[in-house]
């Protein structure tokens, strides 16, 4: 397995998304869907399956984590003969760009057999073609800081904080302003020299744990 060092932002489906098409009379839904654990995976590939009870397979796979990160994968032929269902889907989506993503492709047999090699164009095109179209969000690791200052800062550290995209959680007006922020992990440290400029050293900034 190889795991890829954790990026702090990084590509992930935005929704569900559903794409069908049909080969050879047989019916293939392909559902993508955000991942962020392995339950969650393992429900929406529960959730397809009773969505469509009544059909021949549910193929699936699945990444969590980061793009091309093979520490939590897992894929399943479901029935159709090894290696020609979950693994060109895994491989899809290992090579996609995108992470916390799980693939179930849902077949209704027509009756035309297509061989190895036409259900692995089948299942791995079907995957490919639903992530051609995907809507993309992205997943963020935030940092979560409190900021206290003297009023006369108070303008100073509000320019700030679009450049750091820090979205305001809280703010409170005592002997100080208090300023409880969410910003992305990875700007954190150039954050924090700012504040010092800003405020010239007089602000205090923590660190809430995760």
């Amino acid at each position: 397995m190889v795991s890829v060092s954790r990026p702090e932002r990084y590509p992930i489906p935005a929704a569900v998304h559903r794409v069908e098409q049909d080969i050879s009379r047989s019916r293939f839904i392909t559902t993508l869907a955000p991942a962020a654990t392995v339950d969650e995976a393992t429900e929406v590939i529960r959730r397809v399956g009773a969505e469509f009870a009544d059909a021949t397979h549910h193929c699936w796979a699945y990444l969590v984590g980061p793009p091309g990160d093979t520490a939590r994968i897992g894929m399943s032929d479901a029935g159709e003969p090894h290696g020609t269902a979950g693994r060109p889907m895994l491989h899809a989506l290992l090579h996609s760009g995108v992470g916390d993503v799980v693939a179930v492709v849902t077949r209704y047999y027509g009756g035309t057999k297509l061989g190895t090699g036409g259900l692995v164009r089948a299942y791995g095109g079907g995957v490919q073609q639903a992530l051609a179209t995907l809507p993309r969000g992205e997943r963020v690791e935030y940092a979560h800081v409190r900021v206290v200052a003297e009023y006369a800062r108070i303008a100073a550290l509000q320019q700030l904080f679009p450049a750091f995209e820090a979205e305001i959680l809280d703010q409170a007006f005592g002997a100080d302003v208090r300023f409880d922020l969410r910003l992305p992990g990875s700007h954190l440290d150039r954050f924090r020299a700012a504040v010092a400029d800003a405020t010239r050293g007089q602000a205090r900034l923590t660190v809430a744990a995760n």
